[in-house]
């Protein structure tokens, strides 16, 4: 290895601070997925593609593909929303 690499590993094991689990955090995800899942339901052009959702009603008319690919990018968001949040202190 050059030495230049050798430099950078303490970086490597620095771990940053996560919250731990709490109803903020729950509040967070929760809220990070409706914001989600109203995107999606202006954004996707055939939200209702099958299979359909038992009850399609509750969700927007969405199919499932619809609601996985929603709720990922919501858990995406309020990922990064929470790690931001704890690091910022506020969780």
């Amino acid at each position: 290895m050059e030495a230049g690499t050798l430099a950078f590993l303490p970086l490597l094991a620095t771990v940053p601070h996560t919250a731990a689990w709490s109803p903020k955090v729950a509040a967070v995800m929760i809220i990070c997925n409706i914001l989600a899942i109203a995107i999606g339901r202006f954004t996707i052009q055939i939200p209702d593609a099958k299979p359909s959702l038992p009850s399609p009603e509750f969700f927007g008319g969405m199919g499932l593909p619809a609601l996985l690919g929603t709720t990922s990018f919501g858990h995406l968001l309020g990922a990064g929303a929470i790690l931001g949040l704890a690091n910022l202190g506020v969780l």
